[in-house]
């Protein structure tokens, strides 16, 4: 079952993330192509792109935390013995979890203040709407991370990561 849940993670987060980008692309040469030929641009198409930016950076980081390929700068561990790279390894995960959590907390404070304050956006959408990309992704990329610790752990204990 879980396993089925990953494969299912795992399309989804890559369909999310083709579509957004093949959509974003699509919609920024049109705005390029209306503007070049004096037809104007759409109203809402360049704060369409920005959010699909946004959009496409957060799915991303899920995916990247998914197989654990966040950008690092990894300096000492290959200097450490392989216990001791687990360790430094578990800790980093262990923090970026935290920090994951952190932010995902916060930007729920400001998605729901947007929710209150009944901001719009893409001409007359729910702000809201739109920003719960950030939470949630947030939220997910902590959780993965903290499996990322769980695993480290039973590395330490010398059984195999599941």
């Amino acid at each position: 079952m879980l396993e089925w849940a990953d494969r299912a993670g795992r399309f989804l987060e890559n369909l999310l993330l083709g579509l957004l980008l093949a959509g974003m692309t699509v919609l920024a040469c049109t705005q390029i192509f209306l503007r070049d030929f004096g037809f104007g641009s759409l109203l809402w198409g360049d704060e369409a792109v920005r959010l699909m930016v946004l959009w496409i950076a957060m799915v991303a980081g899920v995916a990247a935390a998914r197989e654990d390929r966040h950008i690092s700068i990894d300096v000492l561990s290959r200097f450490l013995p392989p216990y001791l790279q687990i360790a430094a390894k578990l800790l980093v995960e262990l923090f970026a979890g935290i920090v994951c959590f952190a932010l995902s907390w916060f930007s729920w404070g400001m998605v729901r203040l947007a929710m209150e304050d009944g901001d719009k956006l893409l001409i007359d959408q729910p702000a809201w709407v739109l920003q719960m990309v950030l939470p949630v992704a947030f939220f997910l990329m902590g959780w993965r991370y903290l499996v990322w610790v769980v695993r480290r752990m039973w590395q330490l204990n010398g059984r195999p990561p599941a």
